[in-house]
């Protein structure tokens, strides 16, 4: 198993946890949590802000003096509502009568943005790319909502897609901020298989991952694409943070000038089959 790639075992409450320590970098920290019907999960960070993404079931969650129902069917039916805590705040979960899936990760931070819930109605959604790299991508704690170092984006990828296309960094290269980054795919139907790659042009560094449903990869460096296999539709959650603080969370990325070309086009230099004929 590469170092980069975590599975989860769904036969624990915490079925994958990435730290710090566990990724060697600085800033993230994310996991996935599946409790039981009336199993409950506490969570208090004094120094880090934390964002929990439902995945799947229902609980009751509390943070701080906020109490309400977070509820997914499936992360392919509809968006989530969030749930935000700052730090010294805690978070309580426990799920109510169906299994709860849920991803929750924190970052450093100071605490300049109150407890709250994050409603689907807040979240911006945009078609990106085209052609072969077409694909849909929520904005469920980005700007313009507000934290201090947490970004999260919810992509839906169609089979046989790209995504991260053109290739991008946010490793400090050429410029670019420094970000670390989580991939948790979920795969629909849920017995295919995705591709993640991540590389540097400039040192002896290229892994490629193969995921499955459930599987997180992890950004440590280099430029980074995900492509869904032919046979299953992709989703992944991102969780990132870094450097950036505050509004400065929507600093681009550096893009492999070697690709954008396909920005001006997404059919340029397309193929019509059969190609070639005996």
């Amino acid at each position: 198993m590469n170092e980069h790639l975590f599975t989860p075992d769904r036969s624990k409450t915490v079925q994958m946890e990435i730290t710090p320590e566990s990724a060697g970098w600085s800033y993230l920290s994310f996991a996935i949590v599946g409790l039981k019907p009336g199993e409950r999960h506490d969570h208090l960070l004094t120094d880090q802000e934390t964002a929990v993404v439902p995945i799947s079931g229902s609980a009751t969650v509390k943070v701080g003096d906020i109490e309400t129902t977070l509820s997914r069917t499936s992360v392919f039916e509809e968006m989530p509502r969030i749930a935000y805590a700052p730090p010294g705040v805690a978070i309580e979960i426990v799920a109510i009568d169906e299994a709860f899936e849920f991803a929750i990760g924190s970052a450093p931070a100071e605490g300049r943005y109150p407890a709250r819930i994050i409603e689907p109605a807040d979240m911006s959604s945009e078609l990106r790319g085209g052609g072969a790299a077409y694909r849909q991508v929520n904005h469920v704690l980005a700007p313009p909502i507000d934290a201090e170092r947490l970004i999260l984006y919810e992509v839906y990828v169609p089979r046989g897609s790209w995504s991260g296309w053109p290739p991008h960094c946010h490793d400090g290269f050429n410029g670019s901020p420094y970000l670390e980054e989580t991939y948790y795919f979920r795969l629909d139907p849920s017995d295919g298989f995705c591709m993640h790659r991540n590389w540097r042009t400039d040192e002896d560094f290229d892994e490629v991952l193969t995921a499955g449903d459930g599987d997180c990869a992890i950004v440590t460096k280099g430029f980074h694409s995900t492509a869904a296999a032919p046979g299953s539709h992709m989703f992944f959650l991102n969780y990132l943070a870094g450097e950036l603080v505050d509004g400065e969370r929507v600093t681009p990325p550096c893009f492999h000038d070697a690709y954008t070309w396909i920005e001006e086009d997404w059919d340029k230099f397309g193929w019509e089959l059969p190609k070639v004929r005996p």
